[in-house]
This record gives C-alpha cells, structure tokens and sequence, in this order.
C-alpha cells in the first residue's frame, strides 16, 4: 500500500501560487505476509507431492559369482518396435537362417502387447497380484517397502518364465519405449532387456513391410 503526504504552507499567500510538494511511502507489511503465504504454500506442496519417476533395472556393475543359468529358446519372447506404434514380435530365438519365424503385428493397447505379456508371465503376474490383495485385506501385514522387496524377490528366483527382448527400428519413437516399460511394469514382467536388431530380424521386417528395415546405430554410421 502507498501513502501520499502533502505538505502545505499554513494561511493564504497572496501573489504566485506554490507548487505542493508530495512525499510518498510504501508500506511493505503486506508483501510480507503475502512472502510468507506463498513459502508455506511451496513448502506443503513440495513435501506432499510425491516424485513420478519410472524404475529400470540397471545391471550390476560387479560381475556375477555364479554362472547365469542357461536361456531355453521356449522362454523368449521377442518384440520390435516400428514406425506408426506398431510392434512386431515372434517366440523363441532364431537357429536356422533358412527358416526365419514369421512377424506377428500387434499394438500397444489392453488387448494387444499387454494381453500377449499377461498371457506368457501368467504365473508371476498371478502370484504378485495375490500377494497385493493379501496386504490390502491384513491377511498379511507388511510395509510398503517391505511388499516391494517381497515382489522382487518373486521375480529373481524365477527360473522358467518368459524373457522378453525389446528392439526397436529408427523409426520407433521415444515414447514406444516408455509405453513399453508401462507395459513390462503392469503385467509384472520379472525379465526383460533392451538390445539392437540382429541381421535377421531385418530381413524379417523387409519380408512383411517390403522395405529395408534401418537401425538408428545404422543411421549414425553413414
């Protein structure tokens, strides 16, 4: 708020009239108050908010102690990402170059990846699902951090649940990566990884879009 103090001379003057002479003043209480309001508004929201953040499993730095078990082809589930959000993907790994498997399409709605991934991780879906619902009911009481641990755990000592395999073309957009991940997080997928087209799968994509398929390393090269 500002104030206006003018000062006038006392009595009448005759002849020139003077020009008054006005002083201003701000008062700053109100800034104040409207500081501390706001800090505690910033304050509250920041500590109430909570981080939106996607976790990804990073690979151990040390090396394993013990030999990683051996991957069966029965186990892997192949995915590629293409142009236009669609996604490619074929069982099992690839031992006969005369005889390459065919590309199924598919999307990345409810009944497209994410129905093909509740089919194949049926069994450690089912099993962390069943273990929420216990927690939500006090069947069983832990803690937060606790149940998290618990579902991890499900998850490493799988030995016979499906391996997912995640590629993608120069094509693929950013944000089929992250529907992706969404996707491994809702159906609680326990193994999943992220690697480059091999030359066969290339020439599987030519063979069902009829245009050569170019990865983003390709791209980099020329």
């Amino acid at each position: 708020m500002a104030e206006i103090i003018a000062n006038e001379g006392g009595g009448k003057h005759k002849g020139k009239r003077r020009a008054k002479k006005l002083s201003t003043h701000i008062d700053m209480t109100p800034m104040v108050d409207l500081a501390c309001l706001m800090l505690t508004f910033f304050m509250l929201t920041t500590a109430f908010a909570k981080p939106k953040i996607m976790e990804i499993v990073m690979p151990d730095k040390t090396p394993p102690k013990e030999k990683p078990p051996e991957v069966t082809a029965s186990r892997v589930v192949n995915f590629i990402l293409d142009e236009n959000n669609k996604v490619y993907w074929y069982n099992g790994m690839i031992k006969d170059p005369k005889n390459l498997p065919v590309l199924n399409s598919t999307d990345y709605s409810k009944d497209g990846i994410r129905k093909i991934l509740l089919d194949r991780n049926k069994n450690i879906f089912n099993q962390i699902e069943q273990l929420r619902e216990d927690v939500l009911s006090n069947k069983v009481k832990i803690s937060h951090d606790s149940l998290a641990n618990l579902e991890k755990v499900i998850k490493r000592k799988d030995l016979v649940g499906p391996i997912f395999m995640i590629k993608a073309t120069d094509k693929a957009k950013y944000g089929n990566f992250v529907d992706i991940i969404d996707e491994m997080a809702i159906a609680n997928a326990a193994h999943y990884a992220v690697t480059d087209l091999n030359n066969y799968e290339k020439k599987m994509l030519e063979a069902v879009k009829g245009t050569p398929a170019v990865t983003t390393s390709e791209k980099k090269t020329k």
